[in-house]
């Protein structure tokens, strides 16, 4: 069976580097083999307005049930965004708030602190673009936007991160710089259409 992965652009502006180096983890994991899909937040149209848990949300707008729908497709799940203010943009954030929902991406126990992990038999992978240089990012700021793609969004849903690459200095970048970049991209792409097709039978049970 092909390996099915799903690569969101996650940058609100159009024909950015992440769309670029998103392109390239594409051509990488088709030429191995892999059936890809691609969304990106440039072409996503919804509210980002969100009031919080335990209030009543209004129904999802098509792009993040299409969005959804990618997810529950992929075997693997790529996120490409830039470093915003220590984070991802905000409106790529509003997709997380509501569409990586509660009975979606996880399902809290009725008492505790437990909570099931619905997209559990995915592997993801993260693309980072930062000004800030990735070593004074890990020094000074200890990674903040790569610990928590990996633990608090990907891992928290089950989703087992392979890697989480971030590329930068952006704005000091020269252009055999971001060719190696886009490069690297290519090269994950390629792994990752070489690994297993995901197993989702319990994750089912589960959200059932």
């Amino acid at each position: 069976m092909k390996r099915r992965i799903f690569i969101w652009d996650a940058n609100p502006k159009p024909g950015s580097l992440n769309a670029a180096l998103a392109d390239a983890y594409a051509a990488g994991a088709e030429r191995e083999g892999a059936e890809v899909r691609q969304m990106a937040l440039a072409d996503m149209r919804f509210d980002a307005d969100y009031e919080g848990f335990g209030r009543p949300q209004p129904m999802l707008e098509p792009d993040l049930v299409t969005w959804q729908a990618m997810i529950t497709w992929a075997d693997h799940v790529v996120i490409v965004h830039p470093y915003w203010w220590g984070a991802m943009p905000a409106r790529a954030k509003a997709v997380l708030d509501r569409a990586l929902s509660s009975g979606f991406g996880y399902k809290y126990h009725g008492r505790g602190m437990g909570w099931d992990k619905l997209l559990s038999g995915r592997t993801g992978d993260g693309i980072i673009t930062s000004d800030t240089p990735p070593w004074i990012d890990t020094l000074i700021y200890r990674a903040p936007a790569r610990r928590v793609l990996r633990n608090q969004v990907l891992g928290f849903c089950g989703i087992r991160t392979r890697r989480v690459v971030q590329f930068g200095s952006v704005k000091l970048s020269d252009a055999p710089t971001r060719a190696k970049w886009l490069a690297k991209a290519e090269r994950m792409g390629a792994a990752a259409a070489q690994g297993p097709v995901a197993e989702r039978g319990e994750e089912m049970r589960r959200a059932a």
